[in-house]
């Protein structure tokens, strides 16, 4: 059975997560287990009982929101025959969509996962930026108070375009704070600087970028068993090296959300579900495309019940 899914990213992270899915589902203890061993540290600790602090931690938080995330993918496949016919991921959720579609190994998926959080993680503290959400303007009157915030020196730019009126900013702290007043002189509904550790989606994390490519050639990755539609281009790619080129761009690239969900829906009628933890994904779809809702599926409860659906169905 054929499905659409969809991948949060960095944010959806919360204390306690999967720890009622690990409780209920032995398979994902199991995938727990393993994680915890091949990470060399326990990742299920940290995400059943360990620190709000420091699981938001970029470097804990993008291998954390991962796990879960395919976990649940996991037991869906395994107990529904449930699989995605077009996936997608926000940023970090791009490579569950991968791993979800064949793409990679999910243990590899995680490899890379927690080295890009590390390498994301330093790039932060090497280079210090930040991000804001802008909320009330249009992407392209944000692109010029980018342009106006920008000098020589410092540069702010379009990190995220998640819906029509939401849009997040990046780059150094001084550009971004320039940003966040002229959209506030321009009148905008909120402005709002994000708990981030770095000026993530922007030029200030290409170090970074660069060896992430480098590492994750390293690494067998196949063409997709299904459509994934990329972050940096808002297109669907299935071939390997479509793959590559979209994550060699995907960390200094922007999050093009809104063209993607609009993509993936002129594609696909069907069921949409949010596959990990939280319903932010759900939330920015209604901003999209009010006719389509996605059902979110991160919680023991929220499995079971999708499971019962597709198994009697």
């Amino acid at each position: 059975m054929k499905t659409a899914m969809l991948f949060p990213g960095q944010g959806s992270q919360f204390a306690g997560m999967g720890k009622d899915l690990a409780g209920q589902f032995p398979a994902v203890a199991r995938i727990y287990e393993e994680a915890d061993e091949i990470l060399g540290f326990s990742i299920s600790k940290l995400s059943f009982e360990g620190d709000a602090d420091v699981l938001t931690e970029t470097r804990n938080a993008q291998p954390a929101i991962l796990l879960h995330s395919l976990a649940v993918a996991h037991v869906m496949k395994d107990e529904a025959g449930l699989e995605p016919s077009i996936a997608a991921g926000h940023s970090l959720g791009e490579y569950s969509a991968l791993a979800a579609a064949g793409t990679l190994d999910d243990m590899d998926a995680l490899r890379i996962v927690r080295r890009r959080g590390e390498l994301m993680f330093d790039a932060g503290l090497r280079q210090p930026g930040t991000m804001a959400a802008i909320i009330g303007m249009e992407t392209a009157d944000v692109q010029v108070v980018c342009e106006e915030a920008s000098t020589g020196d410092t540069v702010v730019v379009l990190a995220n375009i998640n819906s029509p009126g939401q849009v997040v900013v990046s780059g150094h702290i001084e550009a971004v704070e320039r940003a966040m007043k002229l959209a506030e002189g321009k009148g905008v509904r909120k402005v709002v600087r994000l708990n981030v550790s770095g000026a993530f989606h922007s030029p200030l994390v290409a170090p970074a970028q660069d060896e992430l490519v480098e590492y994750i050639k390293s690494f067998e990755i196949k063409d997709t068993t299904a459509d994934v539609v990329c972050n940096a281009d808002a297109k669907i790619v299935t071939r390997r090296e479509q793959i590559i080129d979209a994550l060699s761009r995907q960390l200094t690239s922007p999050v093009k959300w809104s063209d993607s969900m609009n993509l993936l829906t002129s594609q696909w009628g069907g069921e949409i579900l949010e596959v990990g933890p939280g319903k932010v994904l759900s939330g920015l779809m209604k901003r999209i495309d009010r006719a389509r809702s996605v059902e979110t599926v991160g919680t023991a409860d929220q499995l079971a019940q999708v499971i019962e659906r597709e198994t009697v169905a």
